[in-house]
């Protein structure tokens, strides 16, 4: 039938015809997707940097659980120890 070479240059033929439709609406959405990639990368640098050290504030309010136990402790367990 048909070797291994063969195919690869049919299928090399077939998507090169059926993809010069649409190859210009590809090249646009492409260049759309990379000039929002870039605005984003420039809007994520200009943003105010925080120092090293510093922890980062997340604007919004704390959402308790109602279905837990306020046992006052904010930190993981320590030890292994379960309750």
């Amino acid at each position: 039938m048909f070797g291994l070479s063969e195919l690869v240059i049919i299928l090399v033929v077939v998507i090169a015809v059926l993809s010069v439709k649409r190859l210009p609406g590809l090249a646009r959405s492409a260049g759309k997707s990379a000039r929002i990639l870039k605005a984003e990368a420039r809007a994520a640098k200009d943003e105010e940097p925080t120092e090293p050290g510093e922890p980062r504030v997340i604007p919004g309010e704390a959402v308790r659980r109602e279905d837990r136990e306020d046992t006052g402790d904010t930190g993981p367990a320590r030890g292994g120890a379960q309750a």
